[in-house]
C-alpha cells in the first residue's frame, strides 16, 4: 500500500489495535529470561556456559502456537521433546526496552525453552521500518541449562497457588493496573489522538462473585 495513504497515524492505529488484541483480549504470556553475557563465564575450550546468569524474568504478553510434544524412544526409554512458536509485538518490545535474542530462554507453563530461531514475522504494509511482530521458535531446554522454578499459570494438576490463573486484568494503555506496573504504551493515547478509556482496565476475576460461576466480568456478578 502506498505511503500516501498509510500515514504515521494509520501505523499507530494498527499497532494499538494489535496490542489491544494481545494484551486486553487474548491473555497469553511467557516469562522471558535474558542471559547476562557480561557476568556469565564461558569455558575457554568448549565455548559453552554451564552456569548461566540470568536477568530477572520479564512477563511478556504474546500469541502462542502450541504444538504437541514429539515422543521419541531410544535406548534409555521414552522422551518427550517440545517445540513452540511465540509471536511477540515488536513495538511493545521497543516500548519496554526488551531485546529478544537467540540463545535466551523463556518459560511457557512448566516448560523452559531456548530460543533457537528469531525472525521478523512481518512489517506493516511493506514499510520496512515498521515491523509488526517477532516470531520466536523455542526448543525445550536440556536438563541443567536453566534451573528456575516455573512461574504460573502452569497446570491445574499442580497445587501451587498460581498454577491456575483465575484473574485476568486488561492494560488498555495505562501505566498501572490493579496488578501493578504494565509498561503498556498506546501510541494514539500518547499523542493525544485518543483519550484514555474512562472505564479503566476491565478484568475477569472471582473477586466479589457470589453466583457460583467463579468469575466476574466488567463488574457483573
Amino acid at each position: 500500500m502506498s505511503r500516501l495513504f498509510l500515514t504515521p497515524r494509520e501505523i499507530d492505529f494498527i499497532n494499538d489495535t494489535t496490542k489491544e488484541i494481545i494484551k486486553d483480549v487474548v491473555g497469553q504470556k511467557i516469562y522471558y529470561y535474558a542471559i547476562r553475557a557480561d557476568v556469565t563465564k564461558v569455558h575457554d575450550v568448549y565455548e559453552e556456559a554451564p552456569d548461566k546468569v540470568f536477568d530477572p524474568p520479564i512477563e511478556i504478553e504474546a500469541r502462542i502456537e502450541y504444538q504437541p510434544e514429539d515422543v521419541r524412544t531410544n535406548r534409555y526409554g521414552v522422551e518427550e521433546y517440545y517445540t513452540i512458536d511465540v509471536y511477540l509485538h515488536y513495538e511493545d518490545l521497543l516500548n519496554r526496552n526488551i531485546n529478544a535474542k537467540i540463545g535466551d530462554y523463556f518459560s511457557y507453563g512448566s516448560t523452559f525453552f531456548e530460543i533457537a530461531q528469531l525472525v521478523y514475522d512481518s512489517n506493516i504494509y511493506g514499510q520496512i521500518e515498521h515491523a509488526m511482530g517477532i516470531k520466536l521458535t523455542g526448543k525445550q531446554a536440556r536438563l541443567g541449562q536453566i534451573s528456575k522454578n516455573p512461574l504460573g499459570p502452569t497446570s491445574e494438576s499442580y497445587t501451587d497457588p498460581d498454577a491456575v490463573q483465575e484473574t485476568f486484568v486488561q492494560q488498555r494503555g495505562f501505566t498501572e493496573n490493579r496488578l501493578g506496573e504494565t509498561g503498556d504504551v498506546r501510541s494514539m493515547q500518547q499523542k493525544d489522538v485518543l483519550d484514555a478509556p474512562i472505564t479503566g482496565p476491565a478484568e475477569v476475576s472471582p473477586r466479589g462473585d457470589d453466583s457460583g460461576a467463579g468469575s466476574s466480568f466488567y463488574g457483573e456478578s
